[in-house]
């Protein structure tokens, strides 16, 4: 378990910035998809099921203000920032370990 803390800035508004707060770094991933996945059925209320590309998931994240992860290290006991760059190549190595088959990993 590395503790997250998920920065969120989605519009030039500074009162519209959030954080959360993950487990590990998938699950961090998972939660930005979710993001993306609120944001698309807000932007298609219409829609009963929504499918997405990964291109469209990495235009979402740099549309955001800002986006940046806090990642625990347990040997200095404090949290490391990454940027977005370092979340698309995290979310990429997900999505591309989730759509292979059972077994071929």
């Amino acid at each position: 378990m590395t503790p997250i803390k998920l920065l969120v800035q989605p519009t030039q508004r500074p009162e519209g910035r959030t954080y959360a707060e993950y487990e590990s770094v998938n699950e961090c991933m998972e939660g930005i998809c979710k993001m993306f996945e609120e944001h698309l059925k807000r932007m298609n209320p219409l829609n009963q099921s929504i499918t997405y590309g990964i291109s469209q998931l990495f235009e979402f994240i740099d549309r955001l203000v800002d986006l940046n992860c806090l990642v625990f290290r347990e040997d200095t006991q404090t949290y490391k920032p990454y940027s977005r760059d370092w979340i698309k190549e995290r979310m990429y190595v997900l999505l591309s370990q989730q759509a292979q088959p059972a077994g071929l990993s």
